[in-house]
């Protein structure tokens, strides 16, 4: 299975840019490590290269994602964050510890967070959701990733109008965290639940306003209706 992880790499730097790992740097505020490639070229070599491997077994599949998420490079968190995806007609509820430690592991970064969150975490959750409760005890970790998990999570289940009592009780719990990419996380949770539920979280985002911080806020409101919005961002 070795052989697999070797070839991956090695097309990773066939394909590996100098501009675009210049420009990959600029995103963050954190040293990373990246080949540099845009996205579809390396979500095209995780499509070629999970045909190799479908045939594994799903602890198969995850040995050899926990293998290219050791090595730290971008491109190979994100070919393993795609291949639990794809998994994700076997999610069974022990998946969870598996997903948690690699929140805990490998991710240290916004990218790495959202990307493993929005789609395997989040549908494991649509799949399991009295995991939720989970969710909750990362609102109080010491890891800013896991934090900013709690919420991230959630962001395609509270674009389709799920969650709506748990979307609030994570952002209460998350309220005045002064990390701010915890407070973009679930600023932006709030913003995708007001797709559908418009009036609950700007009531929400009214009877909080005085300690919610302003990066959170901005974010909550971002979709809503100009009159809202300057209802919202007026100072008391």
């Amino acid at each position: 299975m070795n052989d697999v992880i070797s070839q991956i790499r090695a097309e990773l730097e066939q394909n590996s840019d100098e501009e675009a790992r210049a420009s990959s740097n600029r995103f963050f505020k954190e040293q990373i490590k990246c080949y540099g490639m845009k996205t579809p070229v390396a979500r095209k070599i995780a499509k070629d290269y999970f045909k190799k491997v479908s045939d594994k077994s799903k602890p198969e599949i995850f040995a050899l994602c926990d293998e290219l998420l050791s090595s730290d490079y971008m491109e190979e968190a994100f070919i393993a964050f795609e291949w639990s995806y794809y998994l994700k007609k076997q999610y069974e509820p022990e998946d969870f510890a598996v997903f948690e430690r690699w929140v805990g592991d490998y991710v240290n970064n916004w990218a790495k967070c959202d990307t493993l969150c929005n789609h395997t975490i989040g549908t494991f959750i649509d799949m399991y959701p009295q995991f939720i409760d989970l969710l909750k005890k990362w609102t109080v970790s010491d890891n800013r990733w896991y934090r900013r998990a709690a919420a991230v999570t959630l962001i395609l289940p509270a674009r389709r109008g799920n969650f709506l009592d748990d979307v609030l009780l994570i952002a209460d719990l998350l309220l005045t965290d002064e990390d701010d990419l915890v407070q973009k996380g679930y600023g932006w949770m709030l913003k995708e639940a007001s797709k559908q539920h418009q009036q609950e979280v700007f009531d929400y985002v009214m009877r909080n306003k005085k300690v919610m911080p302003r990066t959170a806020l901005r974010y909550a409101i971002e979709k809503m209706p100009k009159e809202l919005k300057a209802k919202a961002m007026e100072k008391q």
